[in-house]
Order: C-alpha cells, then structure tokens, then sequence
C-alpha cells in the first residue's frame, strides 16, 4: 500500500515517521513544466529511490530539494519545519547534505585531507585556512574511522585524483559523512562504474545507510532493487507510482513508461 496519504487522514505516528515531505512542489520554466505537483514522504531510517526514464524531473527534485532551484510553487518541510524559503547553505545546516555539494574531491590533497576538510565544519576553523593544518591534526583519528568504514583507510596517504573512479566516490561518499548529514542526498552514486565498482558502492552505501536517512536518484535497477526501501517514480515531472521494489516494477504505467529493454531491465533486477 502506497505511503502516500492526504488531508487529514495521516495518521501521527506516519507524521513523526516522515523526515522529508514535499506537497504540490512544481517547478516550471518558460511554460515547460519541469516537476509536476509533487507530493513525495520520505521516512526516517528508509533509503529511498527516485528513479524514472530520462528527462522525468528527478535531478530538479533534488536541486529543489536543496535549494539550487526555487519551487514555482509547493512546500518542503524537513522534521517537521518548512524550509521552502530558507536558502541552500541553511538547508545543508539542517543536516541534508547532497553529495556533491561537500564531495567534489580536491585532486591534489590526500584522501585523508579531503576528508578533514568536511570535519572543519564542527572545529570553528571552517574559514581560517591561513592557521594551518596543526590545529586540524586532533581530526584524524575521526577521519580515518570514516576511511575505515568506506575501505579507503590503505589509501589514506594517496593523492585523491589517482585514485581509482570508484574509489573517488566512496571517498566523495565519505566526505558527505564528514559532514554529519541527517538526510542524504545521493544523485547517481553508481553512474559509470563497471560491475565490480558499483557492487562495492551498493555495499558501502547499504552500510553508511545503517541509522539514517538515503534519498537517492539511481538508474541502475539492480542497485535499486537490492537496497532501496521505498521507490517513487517519476515520469514527465509527476509521480507514476510508489511503493516497494516489486509493486513498482509490476506496475503497467511504470513498465510503460520505460519500455523497451529498460523495461525489460526494470523487471529482470530482482
């Protein structure tokens, strides 16, 4: 049974389970009409998946949800606050932390240091750059839990541009973390990865999803059907269909709306 409900029907126990709601959120441009009265509910602990064919809204959600666009109209609300008009460094104070807006790797420090710099955050120093990396020293036993924990503690003394592709998104991953974030943010964790390097990304982001919140975009059917607890799917700006992995990927609309060999993908990942 879908999660999404209306008006006074939602019950106070499903309120004080969602951590992220959106209600009627569109975004036009020009007359296109770019995200289409989206009401989306994200629960708390869950990792969600947003997926659907090319051009259906999904990565404009995302850049609504973190404020890199301005709704033309709805409402966000994060536990239980309206957000709508606090801007993009507010909402990354709250706690939902989109990827790439902390993990674009600096390719000439070390992974260890690209990692610091996200816990320079909780130091006081985020701005005081010219003191020097001294002071930061005291971080390093947090840094190198979190390398622990996405496998890249051997690579630590590395430069982050030689490291393998998917390498770079565990640490990009690992940054986020740094970062403390009470809402994820993943877009295309596992885009242009071989086999080998998108299992690994699964694992890791199954295991950094332990006692928080994942929303994801994903295109990768296998990964979503392995991990996601609760998949919307949107198709030209709007949700087609809710709910878990196997209610989704039966569904005729949705199955109709990829086509083709994505469909065929679509029902051959479980």
């Amino acid at each position: 049974m879908p999660l999404h409900r209306t008006g006074h029907s939602r019950s106070t126990q499903a309120m004080n389970e969602l951590i992220l709601e959106t209600r009627g959120l569109s975004k036009n441009f020009k007359g296109f009409t770019a995200v289409d009265n989206v009401d989306l509910q994200v629960q708390r602990g869950h990792i969600h998946a947003l997926i659907g064919p090319n051009g259906a809204g999904k990565t404009t959600c995302f850049n609504l949800l973190t404020k890199f666009l301005e709704p033309t109209h709805g409402s966000i609300v994060f536990n239980g606050v309206d957000i709508t008009a606090e801007k993009s460094a507010e909402i990354a104070r709250r706690g939902v932390i989109r990827s790439f807006q902390i993990s674009a790797v600096f390719p000439h420090l070390t992974v260890l240091e690209n990692v610091r710099i996200g816990l320079q955050r909780f130091t006081g120093t985020s701005f005081h750059f010219w003191k020097g990396l001294t002071a930061l020293k005291q971080l390093d036993a947090r840094v190198l839990a979190l390398l622990d924990l996405v496998d890249l503690r051997a690579m630590a003394a590395l430069k982050a541009g030689d490291l393998p592709y998917g390498r770079k998104r565990a640490l990009e991953i690992a940054t986020t973390m740094a970062m403390e974030p009470v809402l994820m943010l993943l877009d295309e964790p596992t885009q242009g990865m071989g086999h080998e390097d998108v299992d690994r990304v699964t694992d890791l982001i199954k295991r950094v999803a332990e006692g928080r919140t994942v929303l994801m975009v994903e295109h990768n059917m296998k990964v979503v059907s392995r991990i996601a607890d609760r998949i919307t799917v949107l198709a030209r700006g709007a949700v087609l269909a809710e709910g878990d992995y196997a209610t989704v990927s039966s569904h005729p609309a949705v199955l109709e709306a990829y086509m083709g060999s994505e469909a065929t993908e679509l029902q051959g990942a479980h």
